[in-house]
């Protein structure tokens, strides 16, 4: 069954007090009646102690990224060993972050999905175009494969461990954001793409988040979009009073 889903991508921000102090601060301000699930990705090194922090609340924690190897000679990676170890049990894989500074390729997010999925881990993946894409009307194009080459592998019972998090990037911190219609657009041409690969059950059960500069003050006209499914928020859920507006807002 399709859900609601907000998830806030901290990034590379927040110390270890600053972190106590956001999750103090959400926990305080998040409704107590929230219909939707709710998921903050703090830094790695703050993961541990915001599972420990939010052990008896509905809020759960993600990792922004995973190695798509076991273990081994890989200085600085993070296994998913590792995460389930400490009680994290979602990964953002795929951001646009990590393709453009990092330069993960279609083939290397296929491979951490395969290494996410073999542990039994909770998957919200990434994918969208850039301004060149759409101005160039093409970028129902590089959606589709970029869903086709980093996830199209995985089988129809994997899709239960899938969130899927439209992200166009010419709206990522640049205060841009995709218009509700030009959201609903997509994420139709998503569902329709997943559909035609995978049928309609699978289909009409995956969410898709929006993500690229949603705020308490649009967030409602674009999750009330028939195919938007949530956000995946980045600046705004770095201000516990902003992200919980726009979780209420869904």
């Amino acid at each position: 069954m399709r859900r609601k889903i907000v998830a806030g991508n901290w990034k590379m921000n927040k110390n270890a007090e600053e972190t106590e102090d956001l999750l103090n601060d959400l926990i305080d301000k998040l409704p107590n009646d929230i219909e939707a699930q709710v998921i903050v990705a703090p830094t790695y090194i703050n993961l541990a102690s915001a599972v420990d922090h939010l052990e008896y609340t509905n809020i759960q924690v993600a990792a922004q990224n995973i190695s798509q190897f076991e273990s081994g000679a890989y200085t600085g990676e993070i296994s998913a060993d590792m995460l389930k170890s400490i009680g994290v049990n979602i990964v953002i894989i795929g951001h646009s972050e990590r393709r453009a500074y990092f330069h993960e390729t279609d083939f290397i997010l296929a491979e951490k999905v395969t290494t996410a999925l073999s542990h039994n881990m909770s998957i919200i993946f990434c994918f969208g175009e850039e301004l060149k894409d759409r101005q160039n009307n093409q970028h129902f194009n590089v959606v589709e494969n970029q869903l086709r080459d980093g996830l199209f592998h995985i089988k129809d019972k994997d899709w239960e461990q899938i969130v899927l998090a439209y992200e166009p990037v010419w709206a990522i911190g640049t205060g841009e954001t995709a218009s509700p219609e030009q959201a609903q657009e997509m994420h139709r041409f998503i569902r329709e793409t997943v559909r035609h690969h995978f049928g309609s059950n699978v289909a009409e059960d995956v969410s898709i988040l929006y993500g690229g500069s949603v705020k308490p003050e649009n967030a409602k006209e674009i999750f009330s979009k028939p195919d938007v499914d949530g956000g995946l928020i980045g600046g705004a859920a770095l201000k516990a009073s902003d992200f919980a507006a726009i979780v209420s807002s869904i």
